[in-house]
């Protein structure tokens, strides 16, 4: 990929990822953590997320929709910038040191079966959505 190309991918990944980083860091404001308790906030970004990264695939890929920097500055970047693994595993961190093993085992558990469940029923969803609509 010629150079130029390569900075713009740069640049909408580092914009889509700055939207995305805030929005994370307003639903956090708006639902903050208890000490010690389920990090519902974090949860529900990553299910949502998850779920929004599967609608775009199925749109990018079955109705062939978008121009080449719309999956880069969508997926990577604002959902990218949305969803948190590091967040994730930090307060499972927390949980644990707090001695909430079996909250921070259910957080990890929940979180990875839910945001896997969202991501595959909104591709599914989606893409029979978009075949309906064709036929």
């Amino acid at each position: 990929m010629p150079a130029r190309k390569q900075l713009s991918v740069l640049a909408v990944v580092a914009a889509g990822g700055a939207v995305g980083a805030g929005a994370r860091y307003g639903v956090e404001l708006l639902w903050p953590p208890t000490a010690g308790g389920f990090p519902w906030a974090t949860f529900a970004v990553n299910v949502v997320g998850c779920a929004l990264i599967g609608v775009l695939m199925a749109v990018v890929v079955e109705a062939a929709v978008g121009h080449r920097l719309l999956r880069p500055f969508l997926g990577t970047g604002v959902l990218g910038g949305f969803t948190t693994l590091s967040a994730y595993a930090g307060e499972a961190d927390a949980l644990l040191r707090a001695g909430r093993a079996a909250t921070a085992l259910s957080y990890l558990a929940l979180t990875l079966v839910a945001a896997l469940a969202a991501v595959w029923a909104a591709t599914v969803l989606t893409r029979r959505t978009i075949l309906r609509r064709r036929a």
